[in-house]
């Protein structure tokens, strides 16, 4: 083997490359690696790195392999139907890893690739070579395989001289992970719905005209969020959200990106309108925590105060009124009210903190193991399966 490997090279600095726990995360969860960049500026070495760095379980998608000039799209339509249906393919089989090479400088392109993501439940890591020419295009001239001049390749560069921002930045779940940590909220919502103090309470979840003594709480949270759960840190809309360009651009969020993180759950909740999961962030992970997201009208909580997992909604409820919920909780506490102790369920000890507010402050924490990255679809709700009769949820 070459004396210089991967840690020697510059352009070769990424977690997904080089922190040896980044990789072990990364077998766990099903991983789109969308290579973005201009002909020339060292994708395919980049893509090929990857595949020998995870091996196994890893395919390839080049559009090179099908002849697809870097360009408009148009005259290859045939071509990139028959690109996406091999993509597609990997992502019925459950390919861990993905990578995808081609330039990927359009919008439109990349939203079909975004929404493919979503329908097989692939988390998104967009990667572009970190080579010095990248964006050289008189450099690139004498690099390119399709023998492209500086002219053609000024006309691809706007699409790729901006990041791509996401619907929201957040720590996504392994697979493995996602499902204990549903697991658990299930089993906490069926044991609350069976506890004494919750029945008396039951007018909060059931309008009066509604008989009866009892509720299914995990049919009453029918709608989840699709795919695997997540911790949201910054919502963007695609960079349209007030300080989204300053958040991507910080130091720590570019070096975070795509990197293995274990988020600490400490407590699972319940209010009328959702169902979540509170999340412990420690100093790493608080450096990735936005300063203006834990404001509740005209209080200022502790940092980090809303970091959560939302585990369901109900109604016509939207996911992120999980946060709000959280951090009227935390500023119940912060007036010195934790509530009234009511009894342990089998997770730890069950807290009524009124109005229909319920906390199982839990007697093991959960480590739960995460990649920091993008959700880049659009958010659209997607039905959830099952044998309840569940419903969708954007996902926030």
């Amino acid at each position: 083997m070459s004396s210089s490997g991967p840690k020697d090279k510059p352009e070769l600095q990424f977690p997904f490359l080089q922190d040896e726990n980044t990789v072990a995360t990364l077998h766990k969860c099903k991983t789109l690696f969308i290579l973005r960049g201009l002909p020339g500026s060292g994708k395919s070495t980049l893509a090929r790195v990857i595949v020998d760095k995870y091996r196994d379980g890893t395919k390839m998608v080049s559009a090179d392999a099908y002849k697809i000039i870097p360009g408009p799209r148009g005259p290859f339509s045939e071509e990139y139907k028959r690109l996406d249906n091999e993509l597609a393919a990997y992502c019925r089989r459950d390919i861990r890893i993905l990578v995808l090479d081609d330039t990927n400088h359009e919008r439109e392109r990349l939203e079909q690739l975004f929404e493919m993501a979503d329908q097989y439940q692939y988390q998104v890591v967009l990667v572009e070579p970190k080579t010095a020419w990248r964006l050289d295009c008189a450099q690139l001239k004498e690099k390119n395989q399709w023998q492209l001049s500086a002219d053609d390749l000024k006309k691809l560069k706007p699409g790729l001289e901006k990041d791509f921002l996401p619907l929201y930045f957040g720590w996504f779940l392994t697979k493995k992970c996602s499902e204990t940590l549903h697991k658990a909220g299930q089993l906490f919502l069926e044991e609350l719905g069976n506890h004494k103090a919750f029945k008396k309470e039951l007018r909060h979840f059931i309008s009066g005209d509604e008989p009866g003594e009892k509720i299914e709480l995990v049919s009453y949270f029918g709608k989840r969020p699709p795919g695997v759960l997540h911790c949201t840190t910054k919502f963007c809309d695609y960079g349209k959200e007030v300080g989204a360009d300053e958040y991507a651009q910080q130091d720590v969020v570019k070096k975070s990106y795509s990197k293995a993180f274990t988020l600490t759950i400490s407590a699972l909740f319940v209010t009328p309108k959702t169902t979540g999961a509170r999340v412990e962030l420690n100093e790493e992970e608080m450096l990735l925590w936005p300063n203006d997201v834990d404001k509740l009208s005209s209080d200022s909580l502790p940092r980090g105060s809303r970091a959560h997992i939302t585990l369901g909604c109900a109604g016509d409820v939207e996911a992120k009124q999980t946060g709000f919920d959280l951090l009227e909780i935390v500023r119940q506490e912060k007036g010195g009210s934790r509530g009234e102790e009511v009894g342990a369920l089998s997770q730890g000890k069950l807290y009524s903190l009124g109005n229909g507010r319920w906390m199982l402050s839990l007697a093991k924490k959960m480590d739960v193991k995460a990649i920091f990255t993008g959700y880049y679809g659009k958010g659209k709700p997607v039905s959830t399966h099952g044998s309840r009769k569940g419903g969708a949820c954007t996902i926030i």
